[in-house]
């Protein structure tokens, strides 16, 4: 019998996994280098040997519920990559600034022509806002309309965007709400898209980190960036957007998150997906800030998240044979690994969406929040 197939055989059946079982999400293992290789590589080696081919499975969001929902990861604390990282995360900065660039020259270059064929037509990269949409660009402009509503956003007022994207939310607030906005990106590609396709509004597009970030603004949204912040610069990112935000302004917090605190994302999304990035908890958020914000509303839609990541998914996979030349078949597995497996997580409710929304002195007579 294969090195270490016992072992994974009871771990896996403990979270309703079944190794070369006839269910839509068991792991059909298609080479027996795979017990060796997870038994002792953990969490990273089994998506690596997902990538290689060595498994798989024919409903793998399912799957990483299953196992999300059963905490399988969390027998692979101690293995090598996982305790490295750890020490990494917690005796260096993974998010220090000379970091900064790094998950943008990795994840966000990617090619404009891989994100455009996954994303909504505005390509928006964060969650969007199924609660009355059935088609993802809905969700997606439903969400940026929610984010407005939420500010009060009105013609002329100043926006800063920490982590703008491709300009989504600049370019929403741009056209329909008279918005002035400043977006910050540390992606050259991302910047390019939208400084190309914000041409005539009042937007501006910056390649910046948001640590070098001055000026006064009326408000201060962040929209899927703050995954990319670390735990050890929480509280640098708050005092910006303390620093930027005028008196009565709001910042708006839009933030994937954890249900526990901790110092690192798991290895394999560090390594291939997400360089130096990590969820934070309410508690690393509420900690950081504390003393600076009065915290207005908390809104947990992360369950349209499962929506968002399979919609994100058949979108890549329908036009996947446009672009496969240039990313090759084992990129495909990699990204429909990534996609499918946190679309389980989030379904399973191992982590979080959250929308928060923050003033400087707490809003007179009380913030009127929408959904």
């Amino acid at each position: 019998m294969s090195h270490g197939r016992p072992w994974l055989e009871r771990l896996f059946a403990e979270a309703d996994v079944a190794l070369n079982g006839r269910r839509p999400w068991d792991i059909q293992v298609r080479d027996e280098r795979f017990y060796p290789a997870v038994l002792h590589g953990g969490v990273l080696a089994f998506g690596e040997s997902y990538m290689a081919g060595w498994w798989d499975s024919d409903a793998l969001d399912e799957l990483a519920g299953h196992l999300a929902a059963h905490h399988v990861a969390s027998r692979a604390r101690l293995k090598p990559a996982n305790l490295l990282l750890g020490i990494q995360a917690v005796l260096g900065n993974l998010g220090a600034k000379r970091r900064a660039f790094k998950v943008g020259e990795q994840h966000y270059n990617l090619g404009n022509d891989l994100f455009e064929r996954m994303l909504d037509q505005r390509m928006t990269y964060s969650c969007g806002y199924w609660r009355e949409a059935t088609t993802l660009d809905q969700a997606q402009e439903a969400k940026l309309d929610l984010v407005c509503r939420k500010l009060g956003l009105c013609a002329g007022q100043r926006v800063l965007d920490l982590g703008c994207g491709w300009g989504s939310f600049a370019k929403f607030a741009a056209e329909r709400y008279g918005a002035n906005v400043v977006g910050v990106t540390v992606s050259r590609e991302q910047v390019e898209w939208a400084r190309e396709h914000c041409q005539g509004l009042p937007v501006e597009v910056r390649l910046q980190d948001y640590r070098d970030v001055e000026g006064s603004f009326d408000h201060v949204v962040s929209i899927g960036m703050f995954e990319h912040v670390g735990y050890k610069n929480y509280e640098s990112f708050m005092k910006v957007a303390e620093r930027c935000l005028t008196g009565d302004g709001l910042f708006l917090l839009h933030t994937l998150g954890r249900n526990t605190s901790a110092s690192h994302t798991n290895p394999w999304i560090h390594k291939y997906i997400f360089p130096n990035g990590m969820l934070p908890s309410v508690a690393q958020i509420g900690r950081a800030a504390e003393g600076r914000f009065v915290m207005e509303d908390w809104h947990n839609f992360g369950a349209y998240y499962y929506n968002t990541l399979v919609a994100w998914f058949r979108n890549f996979d329908l036009h996947w044979p446009e672009i496969s030349a240039k990313y090759g078949p084992t990129f495909y597995r990699m990204w429909k690994y990534y996609l499918l497996s946190c679309a389980g997580a989030l379904k399973a409710r191992e982590a979080q969406l959250w929308q928060v929304a923050f003033s400087r002195h707490g809003v007179p007579g009380g913030y009127e929040t929408v959904r």
